[in-house]
């Protein structure tokens, strides 16, 4: 089935289109991998934008043609306006009219929403600057803070929602069957700001594994890291390129560096 925009969202995805001098085509392909992101990155290969490209909310700029500072500043530019836009709600996609019963025959509107397409949440709000979405079927937590999507591990946590903070700490808790959880206690499995600024890429925190960390040399830590850490650490990977946090070839590359330690 394929995904279309709704009408006020082709609209104002055609007024970009004009006033960047790029095809509604492009535009729209580049809402899409946005919408997917929450709005912070966009990984994308378009012709009218030298092939293959990436862009980081705050971050850097890349594009086939790697000397091409006009093409990476008109990127930038597009991409910058179309994550206010949908940081902002105002971009929607509908799917399409389905074939089925005449009297139950209608056009389903769909929200694309910044968490992307983890699946339905049991819970959602924000408090100050923060928003989160809670998916207990799926043991996820997902936080949208400073322009950046981070996901969480649960684990055996069902969380209800935002718990009171106690006195001066800042620290944001949530609670849960277990009482109160902090957020720097559970597992970030996506999502590092200086990572993302650093490495141009989604940052991965499986166990202090993948992403910049303080610490040991990476020959020390290593040795500490068993073969079941690996493969647990891969289908972490797996996982999160099926949801499209990360392309094919980060999947490969990140897998091959972790099978490189067996």
């Amino acid at each position: 089935m394929e995904t279309i925009f709704n009408e006020e969202s082709i609209q104002k995805l055609q007024k970009i289109a004009e006033k960047h001098n790029v095809s509604l085509k492009t535009v729209e392909q580049l809402a899409l991998t946005l919408l997917r992101s929450g709005g912070g990155m966009a990984q994308f290969n378009i012709s009218e934008l030298g092939g293959g490209g990436q862009w980081m909310k705050g971050g850097m700029t890349m594009v086939g043609d790697m000397f091409n500072n006009q093409l990476k500043a008109r990127v930038d530019h597009l991409c910058s306006e179309l994550s206010q836009i949908i940081l902002n709600g105002e971009i929607k996609i509908v799917s399409p009219k389905l074939d089925v019963d005449s009297k139950a025959e209608k056009t389903k509107n769909t929200n694309v929403y910044w968490w992307g397409d983890i699946g339905k949440p049991n819970a959602t709000g924000n408090q100050n600057d923060m928003a989160y979405a809670v998916f207990n079927d799926q043991k996820r937590l997902a936080i949208f803070q400073n322009g950046e999507v981070s996901i969480y591990d649960t684990k055996d946590h069902v969380i209800g929602g935002v718990g009171q903070q106690q006195g001066g700490n800042k620290s944001i808790t949530f609670t849960s069957q277990k009482g109160n959880v902090r957020l720097e206690d559970l597992e970030k499995i996506v999502g590092d700001a200086e990572d993302k600024k650093e490495n141009n890429l989604v940052s991965l925190q499986t166990n202090g594994g993948l992403g910049k960390s303080s610490g040991p040399a990476p020959s020390e830590r290593e040795s500490d890291v068993t073969t079941e850490d690996i493969f647990s650490k891969i289908e972490k990977l797996g996982q999160l390129k099926d949801k499209g946090f990360i392309s094919e070839d980060e999947f490969a590359a990140k897998k091959k560096e972790l099978l490189s330690r067996i």
